[in-house]
């Protein structure tokens, strides 16, 4: 199996080079050099060749699954972790020996040198520590050597990520700890191979300083809690009731050359300055579009990397902007999701270099076009009652599915402060609340049969469905098609999808890990709430069961249906409406991230034993901090690309133009200076605003962690968009030649 792609031999500047000086790369400026490389690359890319190697023969190879234990473990080792892997059961510390022999020989087979154990800190980024197999012996040769205790331990710096307070320098002590539920795996590289082994990182007090233990805190207390519920319906057989992710990815790929072109894409992600292009996506003529062939290379040897790591990703296509893609997989248990979703990114990011682009997980790198989402598909489940969240044919007769349904509506109700902070960064800012993405308005969609089957409840009881029925067409040699009961609404941030929940507001760049956590607890607590309820109610005596349910869905539908909206979310009307319904608009991460402190927010968590309340107040700590560091960088850049490139651009070709004024003049022609006079104009204006965000930069010295949001909130983003103002504006005036960064039509469209 191979891929090749042959890089062309030019290349371009990866600094911010005079913009005018030609002595550049073979006498072109870094953005021409940029461009011409970006060209050659797409031009090359039906030399791209493919050895094709089915599907089924690589799928999972690289991974220590289940397949790989039963074959490698003694019976009973085998059986010990399949019933901590699938039942939720106590890990069995004395097999790890065994497990950890066994993990190594498959390792080394496959020519692994050094393991990892992976781990997830609060920068929302992968954390990695490697160690060699490798032991040196007294004779001077070497041992290879894996033991149990090296499984199940490792020992990073516990303060040097980012904790809230939790750790201190003279406190480093901190630990990873295997997680036996999602999986180990090789990740190659040419020069060898690793060993990852996923773990939570915890402190030498015990609390969580990353993103994995409290996914895996929330699962629990949901299977906990769902448990109770099965069993008032007689399901008493214990299966672990997991919630399931399947998160969708969008991306923006760029010709790697623009990228070294752009430091605002190099260290922020996104691009702080450039004006609309003359044609962006208002055709709607990318969106699901043929795919470009250097992208579609991409695409699938992405694909087969995924596919090595048992990453089950289902779809590929274009997105709605010029150079967005998407790529989405299939349900996986909620923790095993959110540790593939972060693979996923590493594994885009790094095939993305082979083919000469970027892949940009920012949430909005282009202004004035479409941004990227995560969406995060949700649902529950055990091995023996499938997918609880789904309906069947008739939903109105399916009262343990209206039971769990319901404990959503009401948890997005009763928590909806809470959602819209965990989907709270810097970057989704850009994002949330634009008419392109849902709204900062958290409201819950049910399409048409099931908000026709709660409204019938409401009334006093529900005996029937709206049908599915069958679509036809028209076209005799077209075949009729299974109707959906209800149409889909893409303007919602919290969608009932068919037979699960879509989270849309979740941002491209964000782990999934802390939406989940989140949607676990809250439902976590909803059907804690409904069993308590039915408990109640029934006494002990299940010929009440019925009426109980009923009286339960009556009363939440009556309380938390303001939260239910199925029209358009990004209009005016919605947002005019939500506040006479009540409902929090809650627009920036300044606004948001305080409903993490909320006392019942920091009750919810603490009772179900998901996050301490230290634990929560560290996370609003990290995370008011991420928010004002990013902002710093931003502002940073935007005054050194605005000093350094921009400005001599402009003064350049005022230069030019006021020579040529001038000429002109003294040989008697009349030459009309409107075009010096408005450049004039926004040079000056260009300065003031510089002066301006420098002067909102420095004064943002607040001590106090929400002071210092909201200064970077009000102050500095208003004073950047007004750089951004006079910069996009010089853009259409500033001859090409001239410009010195790659323009929005360059990078969009050269592929």
């Amino acid at each position: 199996m191979s891929t090749t792609l042959s890089p062309p031999t030019s290349s371009t500047s990866s600094n911010s080079g005079s913009a005018a000086n030609p002595s550049h790369s073979g006498g072109k400026t870094p953005r021409q050099a940029a461009v011409a490389t970006a060209m050659s690359y797409a031009a090359k890319g039906s030399q791209i060749s493919f050895v094709d190697v089915p599907a089924q023969d690589y799928y999972s190879a690289n991974v220590f699954g289940k397949n790989v234990m039963k074959d490698r473990l003694p019976k009973s080792v085998y059986k010990s972790l399949m019933s901590t892997i699938d039942s939720g059961e106590k890990l069995d510390p004395e097999i790890a020996d065994i497990v950890a022999s066994a993990m190594k020989d498959w390792a080394m087979e496959k020519g692994a040198t050094h393991y990892a154990h992976i781990f997830y800190p609060l920068t929302g980024a992968t954390a990695e520590k490697h160690d060699s197999f490798l032991s040196p012996t007294t004779d001077g040769s070497t041992l290879s050597e894996f033991s149990g205790k090296q499984l199940i331990q490792g020992e990073p710096d516990g303060s040097s990520f980012p904790t809230g307070g939790i750790r201190v320098t003279s406190q480093a002590r901190g630990y990873t700890i295997w997680d036996v539920t999602s999986p180990a795996y090789i990740l190659e590289n040419p020069n060898g191979a690793t060993l990852c082994i996923p773990t939570a990182f915890v402190s030498w007090t015990g609390e969580a300083l990353d993103k994995k233990t409290p996914v895996l805190r929330s699962m629990q207390a949901l299977n906990k809690q769902a448990q109770r519920i099965l069993k008032l319906f007689g399901h008493e057989d214990g299966a672990f009731v997991a919630s399931t992710a399947g998160p969708e990815q969008e991306y923006f790929l760029v010709d790697r050359s623009f990228y070294y072109a752009r430091p605002d894409l190099i260290a922020a992600g996104r691009t702080l300055f450039g004006s609309k292009p003359p044609k962006g996506q208002e055709f709607d003529d990318h969106y699901f579009g043929a795919i470009p062939e250097r992208v579609l290379a991409f695409m699938m040897e992405a694909e087969r990397e995924l596919f090595k790591l048992g990453i089950p990703v289902k779809t590929r296509h274009n997105e709605v902007a010029p150079g967005q893609f998407e790529v989405a997989p299939v349900f996986e248990s909620a923790n095993v999701a959110a540790d593939h979703q972060q693979l996923m990114m590493l594994i885009l990011r790094k095939t993305a270099e082979k083919y000469g682009m970027s892949c940009l997980m920012h949430e909005k790198p282009f202004a004035g076009v479409n941004g990227s989402g995560k969406h995060v598909n949700w649902s529950l489940g055990s091995s023996s009652q499938g997918n609880m969240l789904s309906p069947g044919d008739t939903p109105h007769e399916n009262a343990q599915f209206l039971v769990f349904c319901a404990a959503v509506i009401r948890a997005v109700y009763r928590h909806q402060g809470l959602l819209r902070a965990v989907v709270a960064t810097a970057g989704n800012d850009h994002r949330l609340g634009a008419n392109e993405a849902p709204p900062a308005i958290i409201s819950i969609f049910l399409g048409d049969q099931l908000t026709d089957v709660f409204e019938q409840i409401k009334s006093g009881g529900a005996n029937s469905s709206i049908p599915s029925g069958t679509l036809t067409v028209g076209v005799d040699v077209l075949p009729p098609l299974p109707k959906d009961a209800g149409d889909r609404n893409r303007t919602s941030p919290f969608a009932f999808t068919g037979n699960r929940f879509e989270f849309r507001a979740v941002g491209s760049n964000q782990s999934i890990a802390g939406p989940l956590v989140a949607m676990n607890t809250i439902i976590a607590e909803s059907v804690d709430y409904c069993a308590t309820t039915l408990e109640a109610a029934m006494g002990g005596d299940p010929a009440k069961l019925n009426s109980a349910v009923q009286s339960l869905l009556t009363e939440i539908i009556n309380e938390c249906s303001s939260v239910v909206f199925d029209g358009d979310g990004y209009s005016e009307e919605w947002h005019e409406e939500a506040e006479k319904r009540g409902l929090l608009n809650l627009k920036t991460t300044a606004d948001a991230l305080p409903q993490l402190l909320k006392p019942e927010t920091v009750e919810l968590f603490e009772t179900y034993g998901v996050l301490s309340p230290r634990e929560l107040h560290s996370r609003f700590e990290t995370y008011v901090e991420q928010y004002c560091l990013s902002i710093d960088v931003e502002a940073a850049l935007a005054v050194q690309i605005a000093k350094t490139q921009i400005f001599p651009a402009a003064i350049r070709y005022q230069s030019e133009l006021a020579a040529t004024c001038a000429n002109l003049k003294a040989i008697g022609y009349e030459f009309d200076t409107d075009t010096l006079d408005a450049v004039t104009t926004l040079v000056k204006s260009l300065q003031d605003s510089i002066a301006k965000l420098e002067f909102a930069i420095a004064d943002g010295e607040e001590s106090e962690p929400m002071d210092c949001a909201r200064h970077h909130c009000d102050a500095i983003l208003p004073a950047m968009l007004e750089v951004r103002k006079y910069v996009d504006q010089l853009e259409g005036y500033v001859a090409d030649d001239l410009w010195p960064l790659p323009t929005y039509a360059e990078m969009l469209f050269i592929k």
